[in-house]
């Protein structure tokens, strides 16, 4: 206790010098803890259930011929289709359950309001497997999913009961309508859990047996062609994942080759040895099922160790601080120690005095690493946000307290090493010239200078980079212009329209919506543009014979009348979808220019049929579009094929994204927009209501991400190593201030004396410059996946980001070099 009042009124003597360290360790220490609540949520946390070690993902790389449809929760090479599953939780040893799961959209209606949400579809060993306990009633077992379509039962996420149903328990027992079908309200699931997909909070948990009445699988979901179920299980105590796999490669290979591959036809030779040969895969899964941590576990490593750059540049200031106070200080050590006192007791004390420093740093970086979440969820779509807990947490409060303290320690051990050395009695001897080991610590100070310049040369050139990597992304020719087009999104099957309604509604919305005022053009489409949905399968095209290998897969979408107008897109030949081409009209289809080449069909596509995979060419060409981008801003247009909703699927899904291109702008009929939805029916909610443009950002909106904080960092780097290396040369100054008077009084020049001092500032940017750029190149390469037609090593990106710390660093020896130039001789050396 006497050593920390003793190091509060120390550090309280300078409160200005005081207020700057604090301020540095707060920017520092925040921007890292913010960073590391993402990377704990995303990458490190487990589940929130007993025992989560125990919990092991199921895989099935390899060939899937059929229908694969996937998501957030699995990529297509890992899903599995319901009779497999089925086939493995009935006959596997290694596992105390297999339990499978797959996310659907959901609109959930309770006395009269309808709410969107997302719900999952959850087999009967689910809950079992994740060996949770329900806040009130009962959740799913086995016996909730006996058979396809049977069990009406539904359990509420704690969240969701808590929102709608304001922690209500005799809501056990009512109906809830889910998706157009009544369920029964059977339990409530544990505070606390979402799910086991990162980044989706399902409101609701249905039995997978509902799927095909949930619109969110395939009309057979009992397919073996079909592919959309994500797997995991449990442990039995005291296996390991290599025996678990070792016991069930061999069944699932027995069902491969016994059950499914006599059902394939048309594949070669080839590709039925790898479907034979295909593994199943087991892994961890503390952490469940989510493609989210694989796409965003490169960008957060990158952020978190630029973050840890700019917390090392703090440090240094802070130590170049400290050290030049206990340089300051050495009369003070030197009494200390001859008086009696320990190295040990002068050491603690100055440590002492770092660790507060530290700890005030903390307290203040609590709100800085709150903005910094802040600033994120600004940058970032609101879907993005979604799951992830944006305030500081008692994780991140640990992580803070961590950190302060190893910096402390960090930043604080050298001064107190060096200034409590026993020769620091001679200072008693009240001699000239500097302490005793004042050379060991200027070189230590000019050491952290050039570290900090190297590390904020590194920070720069990555900001460059990402920046430079998000220019080109703002330069890529969509082949649309959206510029002033609307869009949003219907799905009136979720509210249990027949085929029949859900066409009029299509209909009658793009009626009303091409009145109103400004809007000059109104089209829709089953796949939204530009939002990261895809759909694609096989087709036949007219006088092709592909072989058993030939690649036939090909995007596709199906759109309603004046499409191209509407987005954008550029007619070649030929001509749009019109109401005339109705269910019962003659089949007709739109290509691309990529479809057109990869097919052959060119010069001339018009007049050439298409179609599915397995079915006669059916469908006529009568329109060709130049290529445009297809479901992310940063890929190739893919060969694409246009189909009329009314002659596709959309229907029977009953789920259309609607595009309104106005004359004013956008957003001036958004309001519109949604009183037209509503005048048709009130129940129905608009989903994504939303501009183009501003789809379009949420299309990038990792790379907008990546580089406002990439940016923010390098600036905050930049600037403490500003002054970092101000604090160096205007000290240094200071304790040259008799060289330099006994230089001026033997002639040199003011000139000479600045440009000695700006020298030194050439000799540490130069060095440490050189090492950043080397630094910058190897940083690069690792972010080389995240950059868009761009290297790591930009030469433009290398040789502005050097300029611009060359430019700063002047500036910062600006001062201390005119300070030097203005000494006066005389009182230099009055006391020589």
């Amino acid at each position: 206790m006497p050593n920390l009042k003793l190091a509060a009124r120390t550090l309280f003597k300078t409160p200005f010098v005081t207020l700057i360290a604090v301020a540095s360790l707060a920017l520092g220490i925040g921007a890292n803890a913010a960073i590391f609540s993402l990377f704990n949520q995303l990458l490190l946390r487990p589940l929130p259930v007993p025992q989560p070690e125990q919990l092991v993902n199921l895989a099935a790389p390899g060939p899937k011929p059929g229908g694969e449809t996937c998501g957030i929760a699995s990529d297509c090479d890992d899903v599995f289709s319901y009779p497999m599953f089925r086939d493995l939780e009935r006959q596997q040893t290694s596992f105390t359950g297999i339990a499978a799961h797959f996310l659907f959209d959901a609109n959930l209606s309770y006395k009269g309001q309808t709410l969107n949400g997302e719900g999952v579809l959850v087999s009967g060993s689910y809950f079992p497997v994740l060996g949770i306990q329900p806040a009130a009633g009962r959740l799913l077992m086995q016996a909730d999913a006996p058979s396809i379509g049977e069990a009406h039962v539904v359990v509420l996420s704690h969240a969701y009961w808590q929102s709608r149903f304001a922690l209500n328990p005799s809501v056990v027992g009512e109906a809830l309508v889910v998706n157009g079908r009544t369920l029964t309200i059977v339990g409530v699931a544990p505070r606390g859990f979402d799910g086991t997909t990162i980044g989706a909070t399902p409101k609701v948990f249905v039995p997978v047996t509902l799927g095909s009445e949930m619109q969110a699988a395939d009309k057979q979901p009992d397919s073996r062609r079909s592919y959309w179920l994500s797997l995991f299980a449990r442990l039995k105590p005291g296996a390991t994942i290599a025996q678990a796999h070792a016991s069930l490669d061999p069944l699932y290979r027995a069902i491969i080759n016994d059950v499914e591959a006599p059902l394939q036809s048309g594949m070669s030779e080839q590709t039925m040895a790898r479907f034979r040969a295909k593994p199943i895969l087991v892994e961890a899964g503390a952490r469940g099922q989510s493609g989210i941590p694989r796409n965003a576990g490169p960008p957060l490593r990158i952020l978190l160790g630029v973050s840890a750059f700019v917390l090392i540049i703090a440090c240094a200031n802070i130590a170049n601080l400290l050290l030049a106070r206990a340089i300051g200080r050495a009369g003070e050590m030197a009494v200390r120690l001859s008086i009696g006192a320990s190295r040990a007791q002068l050491a603690m004390q100055l440590l002492t005095e770092s660790l507060l420093l530290a700890a005030c740093g903390a307290a203040a970086a609590v709100f800085v690493a709150q903005w910094t979440l802040d600033l994120i969820v600004s940058v970032l779509p609101a879907f993005a946000t979604v799951g992830i807990d944006w305030t500081v947490d008692r994780g991140v409060l640990l992580f803070t307290g961590a950190t302060a303290t190893a910096t402390g320690l960090l930043f604080g051990l050298f001064p107190a090493v060096h200034s409590t050395r026993p020769d620091l009695a001679v200072a008693l001897k009240g001699q000239a010239g500097q302490p005793s080991g004042a050379r060991l610590a200027a070189r230590f100070r000019w050491a952290l200078a050039t570290t900090q310049i190297a590390l904020s040369m590194a920070l720069l050139v990555a900001a460059g980079l990402f920046a430079k990597s998000l220019l080109n992304i703002s330069r890529v020719d969509l082949g649309a212009d959206v510029e002033h087009v609307v869009t949003f999104g219907v799905a009136p099957a979720l509210n249990g329209y027949s085929p029949q309604r859900t066409a009029e509604l299509f209909a009658r919305l793009e009626d009303e919506l091409a009145a109103l005022p400004g809007v000059t053009a109104v089209s829709d489409a089953l796949v939204p543009l530009l939002a990261g949905h895809n759909k694609a399968h096989d087709v036949s095209v007219e006088g092709m014979t592909p072989g058993p290998d030939t690649d036939m897969h090909s995007h596709y979408n199906e759109v309603g009348p004046g499409y191209a107008q509407t987005v954008g897109m550029t007619l070649l030949s030929g001509r749009e979808f019109t109401r005339a081409d109705a269910e019962r009209a003659p089949r007709v289809a739109m290509v691309n220019q990529a479809f057109a080449k990869k097919f052959n069909l060119l010069p001339n596509p018009l007049g050439k049929h298409i179609g599915r995979a397995r079915t006669a060419p059916d469908a006529e060409i009568v329109g060709v579009l130049r290529d445009a981008s297809y479901s992310q801003v940063k890929q190739a247009p893919p060969p694409q094929y246009f189909r009329p909703y009314t002659q596709g699927d959309a229907i029977g899904l009953g789920s259309l994204t609607f595009y309104a291109r106005t004359a004013q702008a956008p957003g001036d009929v958004m309001a519109d927009i949604l009183k037209v939805v509503s005048a048709i029916d009130p129940a129905l909610p608009v989903e994504d209501l939303r501009t183009m443009p501003e789809q379009i950002k949420r299309n990038v909106s990792l790379d907008r991400l990546i580089t406002v904080l990439s940016a923010a960092f390098a600036s905050l780097a930049t600037v403490l190593a500003a002054i970092g290396l101000y604090g160096v040369l205007a000290y240094t100054v200071s304790q040259r201030r008799r060289e330099i008077g006994l230089r001026m009084a033997l002639g040199a020049a003011p000139a000479h004396i600045r440009a000695m001092v700006l020298r030194q500032v050439g000799v540490m940017t130069a060095v440490g410059g050189a090492i950043g750029l080397a630094a910058a190149v190897s940083l690069g390469r690792l972010a080389g996946s995240l950059l868009f037609k761009l290297d790591g090593y930009d030469p433009a990106v290398l040789s502005e980001s050097a300029c611009a710390l060359a430019a700063v660093a002047l500036l910062a020896g600006l001062l201390p070099a005119h300070r030097a130039a203005v000494i006066d001789p005389m009182r230099a050396l009055r006391y020589e």
